[in-house]
């Protein structure tokens, strides 16, 4: 059985079309194709050098919430803190309050803005709304990019089955959701470690007034949303909030 016929440049045997003709002869990549492939890999990653993070923080402004929230905003730097010992982070508060009332700030990059927009707000009763806190996530992951979400709360009073249809499409985007509860409601528990679950993210309960419980949490949230698991890894070293939560992450 005679070979197939080969190509005398390079002595590999000539790639043919259906109809038996010969196909053209794909150029060998050079150095300079394969370094812009890598550099093209490495743009689209999100947790690429030199992306700036995006960070989703959302937090239940319903009138038992008062204490919380001034906590969250004595805190909220200490998020910042962190991020920029690894790169840089920008955030998007989200919160909910009242009747009916859902607003989100645009993207923020310094803790002073996100201090001076949280000190005007004011708690107000109503029933809680974490599926518009979750749609808005989804609708922002698509427009611009999220690397994580992370909400503050102490009660849910939504059909629990939505909730998980709208963190399901998270999960699928690659969105983690890091739920901190803020007490210990069985019910609560049991949907927000769903979302979690759902998600790829994590849940953690802290004490009411527990400043440093919260603070250790937003942190781990903070250095994986400007440096992903690495950075949550190395922080787990010295930190039980992110060992806490890379624990639980998929």
């Amino acid at each position: 059985m005679s070979g197939d016929p080969r190509n005398p440049k390079s002595d590999k045997p000539i790639a043919r079309d259906r109809a038996g003709n010969p196909l053209p002869e794909r150029p060998p990549s050079t150095s300079e194709d394969i370094a812009a492939f890598v550099a093209r890999a490495k743009a689209m990653s999100p947790f690429a050098p030199g992306n700036k993070g995006r960070l989703i923080f959302a937090l239940d402004a319903t009138m038992s919430r008062q204490p919380t929230w001034d906590m969250a905003c004595a805190l909220q730097a200490d998020m910042f803190r962190e991020a920029a010992l690894l790169g840089s982070l920008d955030i998007r508060l989200v919160y909910y309050r009242g009747f009916d009332e859902c607003r989100a700030s645009g993207w923020i990059s310094d803790s002073a803005t996100l201090a001076r927009l949280m000190g005007k707000i004011d708690c107000r009763g109503g029933n809680t709304q974490i599926g518009k806190v979750l749609s808005e996530a989804r609708r922002e992951a698509v427009a611009s990019g999220v690397r994580a979400v992370v909400f503050v709360g102490d009660a849910m009073e939504e059909g629990v089955d939505d909730l998980c249809v709208k963190a399901g499409e998270l999960g699928l985007l690659k969105v983690p959701v890091f739920m901190f509860q803020e007490g210990h409601d069985a019910a609560v528990e049991r949907a927000f470690r769903e979302i979690a679950r759902l998600t790829g993210g994590a849940w953690s309960r802290f004490d009411p007034g527990a400043a440093a419980q919260l603070r250790e949490l937003l942190r781990a949230a903070a250095a994986y949303a400007a440096g992903g698991r690495e950075a949550l890894l190395k922080l787990s070293r010295n930190d039980r909030g992110a060992a806490n939560l890379l624990g639980q992450m998929k």
